[in-house]
């Protein structure tokens, strides 16, 4: 995606979010600038040995830390008016990004789970895999979810930080596994509720293995549970809240 379209789909959900948002810092402080000395020392340590990660270079602060896999953040607009139009139309690509620093930078740059206008949600998942139950590389799998109805006793900003860090940080499922395609947070009158897809739904040792430490993230304690069903199920009842095929 363009730099051009991103800006404008963060601008979009800025302009979207709750009337009494926290104040977004998009201002950096500019760095002190170098002596003289230390430019030439940089130039000579970093530049002409061409290191390119933080672990190769402990002076210079471009480099970034690469995460294994790049992720698309999506939102989903709430409808106004009353009007019926298809949801796929109120899903919107907002940016791509493929390290550490890029996802703190968008994190820290756009609303808040807590801002955010009812009927809207956040979706972030794997480049290429669209947040739909028809994506060829959805279609056979489901989805963890935790549902909370009294929202006042949640801190939905927390959940929803962690289980994006679990997500891009690859500590939702073992190495090798690849069952995670992406996590979402829907945020509704009545509850919050928070997602994490997989692309199977009857791979269950892995995906029992997911919902425990899913639950674990979330620091729920032994009397809630998260529920686990496959999309087939919910295309089939009509639901995206189908009869949970087990629990953790």
């Amino acid at each position: 995606m363009a730099e051009t379209e991103s800006a404008t789909a963060i601008a979009e959900i800025v302009n979207e979010k709750e009337p009494t948002p926290a104040e977004v810092v998009t201002d950096e402080t500019a760095p002190a600038e170098d002596t003289p000395v230390e430019a030439e020392t940089k130039s000579e340590a970093f530049y002409e040995n061409k290191t390119s990660t933080v672990f190769d270079s402990t002076i210079d602060f471009t480099v970034k830390h690469p995460l294994r896999h790049t992720w698309t953040l999506w939102y989903t607009k709430p409808q106004h008016g009353g009007s019926k139009s298809d949801w796929g139309d109120q899903l919107k690509e907002v940016i791509n990004f493929d390290s550490v620093e890029e996802f703190w930078g968008i994190y820290n740059n756009i609303p808040k789970a807590s801002e955010l206008p009812q009927k809207s949600d956040y979706h972030l998942f794997k480049k290429s895999v669209r947040p739909e139950w028809e994506d060829v590389q959805n279609e056979n799998g489901g989805k963890w979810a935790y549902q909370c109805r009294d929202k006042r006793q949640v801190d939905i900003d927390d959940l929803w930080l962690n289980t994006l860090l679990g997500a891009v940080g690859e500590t939702l499922e073992d190495e090798g596994e690849n069952e995670i395609m992406g996590v979402v947070v829907t945020i509704r009158k009545a509850h919050y509720r928070i997602s994490i897809w997989t692309r199977t739904a009857n791979n269950e040792k892995a995906l029992l293995a997911i919902g425990r430490r899913f639950k674990e993230l979330l620091k729920l304690p032994p009397s809630e549970q998260v529920d686990y069903s496959s999309h087939k199920d919910a295309a089939t009842s009509g639901s995206s809240r189908a009869k949970p095929r087990f629990s953790a």
